[in-house]
């Protein structure tokens, strides 16, 4: 392949980066994403001997990591509000957020006559999760555990489980689609036990 192909074909992976970055829900992604394909945009503008189209990409560089900094030393403080199945704002939010929580549990089906629990977790008065769940004895079985594409950094699920055995829960049990679910229980300090994902919290 010739060295001026492989220069252009690196000009459109920036660009292409660049472009996906903004089909993006979460703003970290965001911002890491168009940080890669500016640095990438920048090399390849480099190359061609065009600097003030390099200058404006490595300023984009220097912007998303300033704003990743301040991302990453925000508190958020969250609070733990539970729901009644039968509230009307739960049914909305599961409704509004319906094909984003089958992109995350494909195949899950929610059936609110078995939830006992619902929780909601807030963030400055915005929904960052939602929590159903059937608890027995201070076993919780997670039916759902969704957080909303602005507060998918674990922090949501770090706090919601710091609360739980305030609420009385002294294991928390999951068994359903983990396909991309799995790894975050893990990282979240679940076991694999028989097919299904247990957490101690005692």
């Amino acid at each position: 392949m010739r060295a001026d192909t492989i220069v252009e074909l690196i000009g459109y992976l920036g660009s292409v980066l660049v472009l996906v970055s903004f089909l993006m829900a979460s703003v970290v992604k965001l911002r890491v994403v168009n940080s890669v394909g500016s640095m990438i945009f920048a090399i390849y503008a480099l190359v061609i001997h065009s600097y003030p189209t390099a200058l404006m990409n490595g300023c984009l560089v220097l912007i998303n990591i300033y704003y990743l900094r301040r991302l990453g030393n925000k508190e958020n403080h969250y609070h733990l509000l539970r729901v009644s199945c039968q509230e009307s704002f739960l049914s909305y939010l599961l409704e509004h957020y319906q094909q984003d929580i089958q992109k995350c549990f494909p195949g899950l089906e929610v059936d609110l006559a078995q939830v006992n629990r619902a929780y909601l977790v807030c963030c400055d008065g915005a929904t960052a999760g939602i929590f159903l769940g059937r608890e027995r004895d201070g076993e919780m079985e997670i039916l759902l555990d969704y957080s909303t594409p602005a507060y998918r950094d674990c922090s949501v699920g770090k706090y919601l489980f710091e609360q739980m055995p305030l609420a009385g829960v002294g294991q928390l049990l999951y068994a359903g689609p983990s396909e991309h679910h799995g790894d975050y229980l893990l990282k979240m300090g679940f076991q694999r036990e028989a097919g299904a994902y247990v957490k101690n919290l005692k």
